[in-house]
């Protein structure tokens, strides 16, 4: 069996999803990777399904409660975002507040760290030769977007949508629009989406425009 890097990690992600419910129903808390999988699992398996965005979102913040996790992993998993693909395209899913907490549990953590400003941002001219919408998260490297979308591919290496996080962007189809772009930041590595980067977006530029060739993303 052939798998891209992406549906092998869909499969990963349905496999530790399985494992962590079986846990659960022995009455084990689980840890972070295990809330995890149960959440992005039935993201993805609803969206497969074709239902509505809001519904996943509700029906999803309904799966675990903190009595189901151990202590903190609530406030690890503030927000959890999914490219889950519908039967009419990608969509980017955000879920808030996954795992509710009551109010005596709540914990403030500080955390050392930089807070970046005033990122340098280009414009990109970026045209929708598909026959459907397609939509793009926040954070999604847009190097490794839909092959439908026509721009300056290499010029987009490395960078993101400069809008706020937990938005997207979408392209009707045949739609010509211009979009911001920022640089990535963080530890800067992108692995799985389209499988053109797989690793660092400082090192793998010349293998990934060599990948997107290969693919068909120009």
């Amino acid at each position: 069996m052939l798998l891209t890097p992406r549906e092998q990690e869909k499969l990963l992600i349905s496999v530790a999803a399985e494992v962590a419910r079986r846990r659960k129903a022995k009455g084990l808390k689980l840890n972070y990777p295990e809330a995890m999988a149960i959440i992005v699992d039935f993201i993805l398996e609803s969206a497969r399904e074709g239902k509505p965005i809001s519904q996943i979102v509700k029906e999803a913040q309904e799966l675990l409660t903190e009595s189901d996790v151990m202590d903190m992993v609530p406030e690890m998993l503030d927000t959890v975002q999914v490219e889950a693909t519908f039967p009419d395209g990608t969509k980017l899913v955000t879920v808030r507040n996954p795992i509710k907490t009551s109010e005596k549990q709540q914990h403030v953590i500080p955390v050392e760290g930089e807070i970046k400003i005033d990122k340098e941002e280009i414009e990109f001219e970026v045209t929708n030769t598909g026959d459907r919408p397609i939509q793009v998260g926040s954070h999604y490297h847009f190097f490794e977007v839909n092959k439908a979308l026509k721009f300056d591919r290499e010029k987009a290496f490395g960078m993101r949508l400069a809008i706020p996080s937990g938005t997207a962007i979408r392209f009707e189809p045949g739609q010509t629009r211009t979009v911001k772009l920022t640089k990535i930041g963080g530890g800067r590595r992108v692995e799985g989406l389209n499988g053109l980067t797989e690793g660092s977006l400082d090192r793998n530029k010349d293998e990934a425009l060599k990948r997107a060739k290969e693919k068909g993303f120009t």
